[in-house]
């Protein structure tokens, strides 16, 4: 199984959202998750995994998942390879046993060219960095996923169903 995790933070705490699916190709997901963290840390810049990290792991723990793969709204890597992200930290706290990867919309400036890919039409890249599966491998699950424009679908979904109040 396949997970793809968004957080939102509200002043109630975070909600926070889980979209599982089979195949990279999948177009609608075979399970939703949510959860809620009313103790959420606050933003500390660099070291944003401080915040979102209990998060993740409380949908995991809360829902009994052990998924193959996580993807994450950010980054498992800084600066493409080496600098610990969010995912990284994520990947070490599941003992290495679940690829991660980091999509993100945004360029952090150390992330190197490499990381970029381009989906649909558009002229701006995604992201991706990844923790347990090598970089082009990752890539390519996340432009075979399903959906013609920028974003996949499936991270779509993931992150509505995170901002709304169902959660």
């Amino acid at each position: 199984m396949n997970l793809a995790i968004d957080v939102d933070y509200k002043s109630s705490g975070a909600h926070i959202a889980g979209v599982a699916f089979s195949s990279w190709y999948d177009s609608k997901p075979s399970a939703i998750y949510t959860s809620r963290l009313t103790d959420v840390a606050d933003y500390e810049p660099g070291n944003f995994f401080k915040r979102e990290l209990p998060c993740i792991l409380r949908l995991l723990q809360e829902h009994n998942l052990t998924p193959d793969s996580i993807i994450i709204d950010g980054f498992v890597y800084l600066d493409g390879h080496k600098k610990p992200g969010l995912g990284k930290y994520l990947h070490e706290s599941l003992n290495g046993e679940t690829t991660v990867i980091g999509v993100a919309k945004r360029h952090f400036v150390s992330v190197p060219s490499q990381c970029r890919i381009y989906r649909g039409h558009s002229g701006k890249p995604l992201y991706v960095t990844a923790a347990g599966i090598a970089l082009d491998t990752a890539k390519e699950h996340i432009l075979s996923m399903h959906g013609d424009y920028r974003m996949p679908d499936l991270l779509k979904k993931v992150d509505m169903i995170c901002r709304s109040t169902e959660c």
